[in-house]
């Protein structure tokens, strides 16, 4: 499973419509990718499933969609203004920009110069004016992570639904982060989608409920079909933390190009509630915050024995759609030799396959064919279990094919038997083998597939 190289992935990618480079036509946008119709509908499942999981299976979960544009004054107190950085170096013979922290053995990456400027400090963050006048008086950042609204909105959670510690604030969206040196296709881009949650827990407990998520989001990628060999479980060490993390463990997946970050979770303390709350000298914070002069609210709890408040610690998994989207379809993608001709397959998950049954008659331009293949086609597309698709290309073979690239788990031919024994041919993806179900029979055929996982 998976590819030595990402160039067979791409081109997959491209060919049957996943993701496309951004603005292409006008030679494209460096780090910026358009899912395509096959990749819009697999990021939705990914995010589905994680949404399934996170928030919709338990108990301690709430959702929120929070807004893109954010408040200076937010990402001033979170510490963003001032840390959310990378070291930017310059190549002064062929003037190229790079990540310092990136270069092999020194040397620019693209002329191999070691005539460099020294390293500087460059802000990730987009900024963007608010209003009619761009005066630069008053503007709003792109936010680059979907935490800090999170939690800024902690107390209209708590207030709105009766919540109490410990329990989980979740969120899905874009974010923004202008790198220096995007590339790696969609590893690493400039506008992409998290998948976030923030976990607020009681000082004390933290340690527990961190290792608990640790083994959460290990069997939850478990269950999207990566395999577990490919996942390294890294612990940031204690000096190469960041500013408010007590602990951090990353999971390192083997992409194409190596093991890197697919998701992180950390033990964020009480830092970023302490660093948005009103009067933090009422409370006892641990992580050392900047004294907040501009929020309005008090964001702690009271312990209902002690009669105390305190600010509660929070653990985040955090994941990147686009990276997630990454993983499982390179260890999907495999080729294999079918009679003399090589057969690609993409293996996902069915629950993630962009098309869950292709629905194929034999013959395109036959009246009676095609409007039954409609007709099945409509009945499985109102159970509800994702998108069912009308083949009607006329070729079977090149169907098939299309299909298994795509990771169609099932295929349902209508050939002209069907119109007088009313059954179809149902094709597995993954072992080709065929079988004739009776109409009747192929709803509750269909939804046993479906409701297997």
């Amino acid at each position: 499973m998976g590819v030595d190289k990402s160039d067979d992935l791409v081109a997959l990618c491209k060919r049957r419509g996943f993701i496309f480079q951004s603005d292409e036509i006008y030679g494209g946008q460096k780090g910026l990718y358009t899912f395509g119709p096959m990749g819009v509908e697999l990021k939705n499942n990914l995010k589905q499933a994680w949404w399934k999981s996170v928030v919709w299976q338990r108990d301690d979960v709430e959702g929120l969609d929070a807004s893109l544009l954010t408040s200076p004054k937010v990402l001033k107190y979170s510490g963003h203004e001032d840390t959310f950085t990378d070291p930017l170096i310059d190549c002064k013979d062929c003037k190229t920009r790079s990540r310092a922290d990136q270069l092999i053995d020194g040397a620019c990456p693209k002329c191999g110069s070691k005539n460099l400027t020294e390293p500087r400090p460059f802000n990730l963050m987009f900024k963007t004016n608010i209003g009619p006048v761009a005066d630069g008086s008053s503007f709003a950042y792109l936010r680059p992570e979907t935490a800090q609204q999170i939690f800024t909105n902690f107390k209209n959670v708590i207030d709105s639904t009766g919540r109490a510690v410990p329990f989980g604030i979740g969120q899905m969206g874009k974010s923004f982060r202008n790198e220096i040196t995007p590339g790696k296709f969609i590893f690493r881009v400039r506008e992409f989608e998290q998948m976030e949650l923030e976990f607020f827990v009681k000082p004390g407990t933290d340690e527990d409920w961190f290792n608990y998520w640790v083994k959460a989001r290990i069997d939850w990628w478990i269950e999207q079909g990566i395999n577990r060999d490919n996942l390294e479980v890294f612990e940031a060490p204690k000096n190469d933390l960041s500013h408010y993390s007590k602990a951090t463990t990353d999971l390192l997946y083997k992409f194409p190009h190596g093991f890197e970050e697919l998701e992180g979770i950390a033990n964020r303390q009480d830092f970023d509630l302490g660093s948005h709350t009103k009067n933090q000298s009422d409370y006892k914070i641990s992580a050392k915050v900047m004294k907040n002069k501009d929020s309005t609210t008090k964001l702690g709890v009271q312990d209902l024995e002690t009669k105390q408040f305190y600010v509660p610690y929070c653990i985040e998994p955090s994941a990147g759609v686009e990276r997630g989207v990454f993983a499982v379809l390179n260890e999907a993608y495999h080729e294999e030799d079918v009679d003399g001709k090589t057969r690609i397959v993409l293996g996902l998950k069915p629950h993630l396959a962009p098309i869950k049954a292709a629905v194929i008659p034999l013959k395109r331009n036959n009246d009676n064919l095609v409007n039954e293949a409609k007709n099945i086609k409509n009945i499985l597309q109102k159970l509800g279990k994702g998108r069912v698709m009308l083949e009607n290309s006329g070729n079977i073979g090149k169907s098939y094919r299309r299909h298994d690239e795509i990771g169609t788990p099932i295929c349902i031919t209508i050939d002209f038997d069907s119109l007088d024994d009313h059954a179809v041919t149902v094709r597995d993806r993954d072992t080709m083998e065929q079988k004739r179900i009776n109409t009747d029979e192929l709803v509750n055929y269909y939804q046993e597939y479906y409701g297997k996982e």
